[in-house]
Parts: C-alpha cells; sequence; structure tokens
C-alpha cells in the first residue's frame, strides 16, 4: 500500500511540476494584461524575446533596474512572450506567440521586438524606428531592439512620452539607463 501511495504521490508532484513549467499562451496572457491595463488606466507594453537573445536580458534587466522599474511599473503593463526559439527550445515558447509576433511585425524582425498596445489591444506604436512617421526602409529590419545608441533611446524615449504620463525627469532617467547598454552594442555591432 505505501509503494502504491508513494507513486502516486510521486505522480501528482510530476504533473504539478510540469503544469507549472509550461509556458502560458499568448492568449491568456494577452487577456490577462489588457484586463489589467483597463483597470489601471495604463498601456500594454509587450515584449516579444527569447531565452538566446542577449539584448532581450538587457532589455529586461534596464526596465527593472531600480532607476527604471517604478516608472515603467506605474505607466504600463509589462508582458513578455517567448517566440523564436532553437529547435531545442521550442517548449519555452508561450503557445501562439509566434502568430501574434507576426500579426504586429510580418517582417520578423530582431529580438526583442516590442509595441506598446492600448488596453483593447490596438497598437499605438511599436519599435520599428520610423523617419517622419514612415519605416527607413521597408524591406530591413528597423528594430531598434533593445534602445542603447543615442538615436534609439532617444525614439524609445518619445514613444514611452506619447504613450505615457513620465515626466521629462523621469524620461531623462530612462535614457540614462538604457544608454548604458550603448557600450555593450557599440562592441558588438549588434543588436
Amino acid at each position: 500500500m505505501k509503494t502504491y501511495l508513494t507513486i502516486a504521490l510521486t505522480l501528482i508532484l510530476s504533473y504539478q511540476s510540469f503544469a507549472q513549467s509550461t509556458p502560458q499562451p499568448a492568449e491568456t496572457i494577452m487577456k490577462e494584461a489588457y484586463a489589467k491595463a483597463a483597470k489601471e488606466n495604463k498601456k500594454v507594453l509587450l515584449i516579444f524575446h527569447a531565452s538566446w537573445c542577449s539584448w532581450c536580458r538587457k532589455m529586461e534587466a534596464s526596465i527593472n533596474d531600480p532607476a527604471c522599474s517604478k516608472l515603467f511599473d506605474d505607466n504600463y503593463v509589462i508582458a513578455y512572450l517567448d517566440v523564436l526559439e532553437n529547435a531545442g527550445k521550442k517548449a519555452l515558447e508561450n503557445p501562439g506567440s509566434d502568430e501574434l509576433l507576426k500579426n504586429f511585425d510580418d517582417k520578423n524582425s530582431s529580438l526583442p521586438f516590442f509595441i506598446i498596445l492600448d488596453a483593447k489591444g490596438n497598437a499605438i506604436t511599436d519599435s520599428n524606428i520610423r523617419e517622419n512617421g514612415k519605416l527607413a526602409d521597408p524591406n530591413a529590419d528597423n528594430n531598434m531592439g533593445c534602445p542603447a545608441l543615442e538615436k534609439e533611446v532617444n525614439y524609445f524615449a518619445q514613444m514611452l512620452r506619447s504613450t505615457s504620463k513620465l515626466s521629462d525627469d523621469e524620461l531623462a532617467a530612462i535614457k540614462a539607463r538604457f544608454r548604458k547598454n550603448e557600450t555593450v552594442k557599440t562592441a558588438t555591432g549588434t543588436n
């Protein structure tokens, strides 16, 4: 009898562990983000990222830096979706995230790719740099990824200014934090 109880307990714990490690579907994450954004009168900052992407980790670290985290939390509901994983790590992807990325960015830009949405899911702006409202090169990857270079950080600050209540001083703090990423981007030449 003890053996059956041990096996049953092991199976239950294994199932719970598996269930907790399975990523939530993109649809579930977004429904929760939109509901919270509507309730708190905020925008949704949706960030597509992957485990292999070092710039995705830099983006998350910059947002979560003590100098910035409260500023983002006070103005945005932040949602992360895992996409474009390598073959051996496809299980990390949020089901439906690839399709959602294609809806917002049909060119499959580099990562991280982010978009700011209203509480109803309408896109307001995204991480593709535009000049005079148009993509610099419609056939190229215009995604800034994690803002680091002065042009990218300034564009990012404009995005935040137009979608939040951040003050000039708060935006300056965010810009200063993201500019710390420049040395890495300049050294690697990539995003």
